[in-house]
């Protein structure tokens, strides 16, 4: 993509990229056998930084976890400084632990006697300055705007005490009194004044104070800082499911499953409702929204999905209330393919732009689709996550999973895309032309180890005058392709792709776990 035309024409003639070998790189809170899993620690929100350098977690516990790069910093130096010490440019990403803090706490609705958990439902970064991170981190009901930046920390590090004459320095080191015939006080009073009105205990040994004594204050040390700089609060009745930056630096979204709000980040108390899908009658209501993000680059478009597995694009320049959208994207239901679950499993629970604001990818129950924003026919590509889970959908449906609402994302390049499974399972598709790169692996130090072998090449649908591609991993029912049973308790909701670079960073349970190729 970065060689103009002649580098896509050359790459077009090469056919489809290879298909990635992944490697594991590093885990955070890695778990022993058998050990038990807290709730609170359970990580329910992951966000890589636009740069890559800096990579947040949040928590069901309400905590916000940083973690830095290290790769970059420790070779230090650029270019032309590792070509001549002949050290290899290209490593993969290395984070380590920043720092953490508590970003919400548990709450009460009295009003409406409803327990607000703590559960950070969404992490976005935004601009950084003069050295300090900026993000938004989220929980049901209130957006947080953190500031998290080194201070200094100033420190007594030391007495200049005389250690032979440290005798009866309790008394008399607060006193700043001169010796002489007349002791002037700080007001300006004369110390044999106003004895009679200090206590008894403070006494001067005759012949003056041997010795002063000051603390001497070091900044040696620094400290990072998390301090919450604005509450956006009051402005949702229903639970809020996502929050996205404008690219205008300014302002950000916040969506519930009825409406979605503008806000300025500098403004707390007052927001905007820009989409109301709240019927006057609630026995009306037929579909909610279920994510909404902005354009990464137009800060006047933006996409939200809903229930019914629809993506509405809405134009805040068309009209204050957008309400009406300028463009939908759905798929006509197949006749005769309808069954209790079709709505259901039809529900869209994330939607990602692609970097350059061209692809949009949305994440049902049991697809992944790509659709471009200049075709609103039907998706370009559908990738079948886990085809092997329809027959069970019942079993689904009865413990609840089949609600489970599970993330994707796309690489930088816009070549690749992901989301995750169960058993702790996550699948990595190729979206390039002609690529039938479809990845099985698992959040573990051995991530190749329940690869399919042999996934089926991608069967064309001609429902349409442009062809769209439908790519299937393994179809295997009930099992894995090593005739492993799935567990649907072990379930892989939330991942991120490194903005630049090959690298992934998924949450199993408390784990954080990163992968390259």
């Amino acid at each position: 993509m970065e060689g103009g035309e002649g580098g896509e024409v050359a790459s077009a003639a090469a056919g489809p990229p290879a298909p990635l070998e992944w490697k594991f790189s590093q885990v955070f809170g890695e778990r022993t056998a058998g050990e038990e899993v807290q709730e609170v620690d359970i990580i329910s929100a992951i966000e890589f930084d636009k740069i890559g350098d800096h990579l947040a977690t949040g928590d069901r516990g309400g905590r916000v976890v940083l973690f830095e790069r290290t790769d970059t910093k420790e070779n230090g130096g650029n270019r032309r400084d590792l070509e001549r010490m002949d050290y290899p440019v290209t490593r993969h990403p290395e984070f380590r632990y920043k720092t953490e803090f508590q970003s919400h706490e548990p709450e009460f609705d009295y009003l409406k006697s409803l327990e607000i958990e703590e559960k950070i439902n969404k992490i976005r970064w935004c601009q950084a300055a003069n050295g300090a991170l900026f993000l938004l981190s989220t929980n049901d009901k209130t957006i947080k705007f953190w500031k998290v930046q080194e201070k200094k920390v100033k420190k007594i590090s030391d007495m200049n005490v005389d250690t032979s004459k440290a005798a009866g320095n309790g008394s008399v080191a607060s006193s700043s009194l001169s010796s002489g015939p007349k002791q002037c006080l700080a007001n300006g009073g004369y110390a044999d004044r106003s004895y009679n009105c200090l206590n008894n205990d403070l006494s001067f040994p005759p012949g003056g104070i041997p010795s002063l004594r000051l603390p001497v204050v070091t900044s040696s040390e620094t400290n990072l800082v998390a301090r919450c700089r604005r509450v956006y609060a009051h402005a949702h009745d229903y639970h809020i499911n996502s929050i996205s930056n404008n690219s205008d630096g300014e302002t950000f979204i916040s969506a519930d499953d009825l409406r979605i709000n503008l806000w300025n980040l500098e403004i707390s108390n007052q927001s905007f409702n820009i989409v109301d899908v709240k019927p006057a009658n609630m026995e009306d209501l037929t579909e909610v929204i279920t994510s909404a993000e902005f354009h990464p680059s137009h800060c006047n478009t933006l996409a939200y999905s809903s229930s019914k597995g629809s993506i509405r694009l809405i134009d805040l320049r068309q009209s204050a209330l957008c309400d009406s959208h300028s463009k939908i994207f759905e798929e006509p239901e197949a006749p005769g393919s309808r069954s209790f679950f079709t709505e259901i499993i039809a529900s869209i629970s994330d939607i990602k732009f692609a970097r350059d604001g061209r692809y949009i990818l949305s994440r049902d129950y049991m697809t992944l689709k790509l659709w471009d924003i200049n075709m609103d026919s039907g998706p370009v590509s559908t990738f079948q996550v886990h085809e092997y889970l329809r027959p069970k959908l019942c079993d689904l449906y009865e413990n609840d999973s089949i609600f489970d609402k599970f993330e994707c994302c796309l690489s930088g390049d816009g070549q690749r895309l992901a989301t995750g499974s169960y058993s702790n399972l996550f699948r990595v598709f190729g979206c390039g032309p002609g690529s039938t790169e479809a990845t099985t692996l698992e959040a573990s130090k051995n991530p190749m180890r329940r690869q399919v072998q042999t996934p089926s090449r991608p069967s064309r649908s001609l429902s349409s005058s442009i062809t769209r591609v439908v790519r299937r991993g393994s179809e295997s029912p009930g099992a894995d392709a090593n005739g492993n049973s799935f567990d649907f308790t072990t379930k892989l909701l939330h991942l991120a792709w490194h903005p630049s670079e090959n690298s992934i960073a998924c949450a199993a349970a408390n784990s954080l776990y990163m992968y390259y190729a």
